[in-house]
C-alpha cells in the first residue's frame, strides 16, 4: 500500500476530525452490541421460568419489559451515532477529494508543454476524476467500515471472552483461513483494477478526441470505422470489468461460508458444553450466535474494503506519477521583474525532444523595446519556436536569449508571463461568453476596456451584430464563431491588459487583406510603446515593421527593413512579387 502514502498529508491535516470519528464510532459499535446480552439474560430469565426457579410470572414480566426498555433504548443510541460517524468520514472524505483534485490540477498547471504533448488529454481527465474517485472511496467508505469492522470485531470478542473462553477460541478458528484467502484475492484484484483504469483512460481519450474530431470524421464519412473502433475499446474495457469482477465475486460468498462454518461450531460445541454442565445458561448460546451473526456484515466487508482499498491503490499510483513528473519549466525566484520588453536571441539553437527536430539554428537577433519585428517564413521554418521561447514554453539548450539584457532563465517567470500578449496560430476560445473570452487577459477590466479592445482587433462591429452581443456564450473552442472572427477576439485578448510585449503568431491569417490593414493599423498605433514581433506567411503583415527576419530550415537567411529586402534577391522579394500580383489579379 506505499502507493497511499502520499495521502498521509491529509489524514494528518484532519486527524481531529478523523479521532472524533473513531471514538463516536467505538461509542456506536458498543451501543451496538449492547443488546446482545440483553437477549441473553432475557433468554435466562424464560428458561429459569420454565426449568421453575422463577414462578411468579410477575417478575418475568417486569424484568423482560426492562430489558426491552434498554433494547430500544442501545438501538436508538447506536443508530444516532452511526449516522455522526457516516457524517464525519464521509464528510472528510469529500474535504480530501477536494484537496487532491486541486493539488492535481495545480500540478497539471505547473508542468510544462512536453508533459502535454506526451500524454492525452482523456488521459489527464481520467486521472483527475474517476482515479481520483476511485481513492475517495478509500478515503470515506472504506475507512470507516475498516474502523467499524476493527472496532465492532474487538468489542465482540471482549464480550464473547467474558461469556465463555473455550467456546470463542472454536469460534475464531476460520479467521486464519479468511485472513490468507483475502490476502490471495487482494493481489489479484490490484492487478485487475489497474489494467480496469489504464482502459477508462483509454475510452475517455477515444471519446474525447471523436467529440473534437466530430467535424473531420463527419466529411470524410469515418463514423462506422469510429463506432467499430470503439466498440473494440469498449468491449476490451468490460472484458477487464469482468474478470475483475470475478475475482470480486468471491469474497461475500467466502465469507458467508466460513461465518456458516462460526455457527455450526457454536451450535455443536455450545451444545456439548451446555450438556456436560460447563456452559450454565442457554442464554450464552444464544449470545454466541448472535454475536458470530453480528460479525457477519464486518468479517464480509473485508473483502469489499479489501476490494476499495486496491482499486484506490491502483488509483493512486496513476495519480503518483503525474504528481511525480517535474516541470522543465520552473520560476528561479519569488521576487517580481520590470519588463521594458528589449528582446535578444544570441546563437540560439533549439531541439524539440519529442519529435528530435531541430526548429532552431544559431539564429541571432535583437528588438529593442518598442520596436515592431516581423519573422516571415515557410511552414516548418522556426518562426512559431521563436516564440515559444520568449514565452518561456521551452527553455533553449544553446545560446541564451535575454529581456532587458538580463537572461530570461533568471527572471521571475510570472512577471514575464505576466508582460506578454500572445495570440497563437491556432486561437483557442473558451466556452463562455465572448465579454468573458476577451476579458480573460484581464479579469477586472471594464466594458469599455472591453469594447475598445475589440475595436483595435476590428471584431466589435461582428460582436454587436450577434443576437446577445458579447454576451453571446460560444461553443467549444470558439466554434460558434468563423476563423477569423476567433483570431480577431484573441487578439482583442492578448491587447487587452496593455502588456509590455505583444506577440503575434500568423494572427491574421484567416481574415481577409482589407480587414487585416485595419487591425495592422490600430495595432501599430497602441503599439509605439511597446516590443512587437509578428510572424506571418504575409508581406503586407510585415512591411511596416522595425525590422524583418527571414528563416528557412530554422536559420536566418536575410534580415532588414521592408524596402532593404525588396531590393534584394531572395525569398522575401520572390513571396513580394508573388502576392503583389494576386493582388492586382
Amino acid at each position: 500500500m506505499k502507493q497511499l502514502k502520499h495521502l498521509n498529508k491529509y489524514f494528518y491535516k484532519y486527524k481531529w476530525k478523523l479521532i472524533l470519528g473513531l471514538i463516536i464510532t467505538i461509542g456506536a459499535r458498543i451501543f451496538a452490541l449492547y443488546y446482545v446480552p440483553l437477549i441473553g439474560n432475557s433468554t435466562n430469565i424464560i428458561e429459569d421460568y420454565i426449568n421453575g426457579e422463577v414462578t411468579q410470572i410477575s417478575v418475568v414480566r417486569n424484568e423482560l419489559a426492562y430489558n426491552i426498555m434498554l433494547i430500544i433504548g442501545a438501538t436508538l443510541a447506536a443508530a444516532f451515532l452511526t449516522f455522526l460517524m457516516r457524517q464525519t468520514f464521509i464528510v472528510v472524505s469529500r474535504h480530501i477529494e477536494y484537496d487532491l483534485k486541486n493539488e492535481v490540477y495545480r500540478h497539471y498547471q505547473d508542468l510544462s508543454l512536453n508533459f502535454y504533448k506526451k500524454n492525452r488529454t482523456g488521459d489527464l481527465m481520467n486521472r483527475i476524476s474517476e482515479d481520483v474517485t476511485k481513492v475517495r472511496m478509500y478515503l470515506g467508505p472504506a475507512i470507516m467500515y475498516s474502523v467499524t469492522t476493527v472496532t465492532s470485531t474487538v468489542v465482540v470478542l471482549i464480550f464473547m471472552i467474558e461469556a465463555a473462553p473455550e467456546l470463542t477460541l472454536y469460534t475464531v478458528i476460520p479467521l486464519p483461513i479468511l485472513s490468507f484467502a483475502i490476502y490471495k484475492l487482494s493481489v489479484a484484484i490490484h492487478k485487475r483494477s489497474t489494467v480496469v483504469q489504464q482502459y477508462l483512460s483509454k475510452l475517455n481519450t477515444f471519446t474525447q478526441e471523436s467529440f473534437s474530431g466530430i467535424a473531420v470524421i463527419k466529411s470524410y464519412g469515418l463514423e462506422n470505422q469510429t463506432n467499430t473502433n470503439f466498440t473494440e475499446l469498449s468491449n476490451g474495457s468490460r472484458d477487464k470489468n469482468i474478470d475483475l469482477v470475478k475475482v470480486q465475486a468471491f469474497f461475500f460468498p467466502l465469507m458467508v461460508l466460513l461465518i456458516g462454518f462460526s455457527n455450526v461450531l457454536v451450535i455443536y460445541v455450545g451444545g456439548r458444553q451446555y450438556i456436560t454442565g460447563q456452559i450454565e445458561n442457554l442464554g450464552v448460546i444464544v449470545e454466541f450466535l448472535l454475536y458470530v451473526n453480528m460479525l457477519t456484515w464486518p468479517v464480509a466487508s473485508i473483502g469489499w474494503v479489501t476490494s476499495l482499498v486496491q482499486q484506490a491503490a491502483a488509483s493512486q499510483e496513476r495519480i503518483n506519477e503525474f504528481l511525480q513528473e517535474k516541470p522543465e519549466i520552473t520560476n528561479p525566484k519569488e521576487t517580481e521583474d520590470e519588463i521594458n520588453g528589449s528582446i535578444a536571441f544570441k546563437n540560439v539553437s533549439f531541439t524539440y525532444e519529442d519529435t528530435n527536430i531541430t526548429a532552431l539554428k544559431n539564429v541571432s537577433f535583437e528588438v529593442k523595446s518598442g520596436e515592431t519585428l516581423a519573422i516571415i517564413g515557410k511552414t516548418g521554418a522556426g518562426k512559431s519556436t521563436i516564440l515559444e521561447l520568449i514565452g518561456r514554453l521551452y527553455d533553449v539548450h544553446q545560446g541564451k536569449i535575454t529581456i532587458d539584457d538580463k537572461e530570461i532563465h533568471k527572471l521571475n517567470l510570472e512577471s514575464l508571463r505576466k508582460s506578454i500578449g500572445y495570440v497563437p496560430q491556432d486561437a483557442f476560445l473558451f466556452s463562455d461568453s465572448i465579454k468573458n473570452n476577451i476579458k480573460f487577459g484581464k479579469t477586472d477590466a471594464t466594458d469599455e476596456e472591453i469594447y475598445e479592445a475589440a475595436k483595435t482587433a476590428s471584431v466589435h462591429k461582428n460582436i454587436v451584430g450577434f443576437s446577445k452581443g458579447y454576451e453571446t456564450v460560444l461553443g467549444e473552442r470558439g466554434i460558434t464563431l468563423s476563423g477569423g472572427q476567433k483570431q480577431r477576439v484573441s487578439i482583442a485578448r492578448a491587447i487587452i491588459h496593455d502588456p509590455k510585449i505583444l506577440l503575434f503568431d500568423d494572427c491574421l491569417s484567416a481574415v481577409d487583406t482589407e480587414t487585416e490593414e485595419e487591425i495592422l493599423s490600430n495595432l501599430f498605433k497602441i503599439s509605439k510603446d511597446k516590443t512587437t514581433i509578428i510572424v506571418s506567411h504575409r508581406v503586407s503583415s510585415a512591411k511596416n515593421a522595425d525590422k524583418i527576419i527571414i528563416l528557412e530550415d530554422g536559420a536566418i537567411v536575410q534580415q532588414g527593413t521592408h524596402s532593404q529586402l525588396i531590393n534584394q534577391s531572395g525569398y522575401y522579394k520572390e513571396l513580394y512579387a508573388k502576392q503583389l500580383n494576386e493582388k492586382e489579379m
